[in-house]
């Protein structure tokens, strides 16, 4: 690939301006290729969170521990639930707590690979140290500018 600028030019350019375009293209690359098989991200947020825990988590922790990703918000978060068990991907019980049910595993599962397909095209010709490197200067750049990420 080739760079925008040199490398003089680049370290005096904007970092707001290309952390935003890095990630309004990962997002809507992602966005884009879940909608592809029928799912928003919001809900393949719900389906991982549902899917990889140890015990069944209920409606109000999903929803509190998402809601802020993105600026997704608390509605959307509650409608997004909804949606996955309409799709009938999630049920839940009296109590609150959520389950995948078997069709919701399959498509968690099919979803689950396109994300790592998607992992996979990101990450092309970038190092793991590289990408350690990059995530450290971001939470330095957040840190720096009295800023909050979700593990804040």
């Amino acid at each position: 690939m080739e760079y925008s600028h040199s490398d003089a030019e680049l370290i005096k350019q904007p970092i707001g301006y290309w952390s935003w375009a890095a990630c309004k293209a990962v997002v809507t690359r992602t966005r884009t290729a879940l909608a592809e098989i029928g799912t928003t991200q919001p809900q393949w947020w719900v389906l991982a969170q549902v899917a990889r825990a140890d015990t069944a988590r209920t409606r109000d922790e999903v929803s509190h521990l998402l809601r802020n990703y993105l600026d997704t918000g608390p509605e959307t978060m509650e409608s997004e639930i909804d949606a996955t068990i309409v799709s009938g991907w999630i049920t839940e019980d009296p109590d609150g707590h959520l389950n995948l049910t078997p069709d919701g595993r399959a498509f968690y599962d099919k979803a689950a690979a396109l994300q790592g397909e998607l992992w996979t095209e990101r990450h092309a010709d970038v190092s793991d140290e590289e990408y350690l490197t990059t995530l450290k200067v971001l939470q330095r750049f957040i840190h720096n500018t009295g800023g909050k990420a979700w593990h804040h």
